[in-house]
């Protein structure tokens, strides 16, 4: 179990990287043909996110948080799928941000599920 949980802590956050790379030039205008590879991403992402919150809690992790990676699991798509319909116009920037924000949020508490989970299954000296 702590291998899988290793490769998820190293699978998301590289994964998170190249999402804000393509976020970054679909706010610039750019690479716009790539929106269909950005939302697999988040999927997977989501995916990760919810495997790895499985294996906490098998871990040992608190309860709470896992809950908490589970319901933030659902928002992140929600958003992300809804957004250009969200707030249109010249104010759309503010659901640009809060969909920023929450894959930096999702790639943390990964993080921290992750740092939790190899504590508890650390082996004993």
């Amino acid at each position: 179990m702590r291998s899988a949980v290793t490769a998820l802590h190293r699978a998301i956050p590289a994964v998170g990287v190249v999402q804000l790379a393509l976020g970054l030039l679909f706010w610039t205008g750019n690479a716009l043909a790539l929106v269909d590879l950005h939302e697999l991403l988040g999927m997977l992402l989501v995916l990760g996110l919810w495997t790895l919150a499985a294996l906490a809690l098998r871990a040992g992790v608190p309860a709470g948080l896992v809950a908490l990676a589970a319901v933030y699991g659902l928002v992140v798509p929600i958003v992300g799928f809804t957004q250009r319909a969200l707030l249109p116009g010249s104010a759309h920037w503010v659901i640009q941000v809060i969909h920023l924000l929450l894959g930096i949020g999702l790639i943390g508490l990964a993080e921290n599920l992750a740092t939790r989970a190899k504590a508890r299954l650390a082996p004993v000296a």
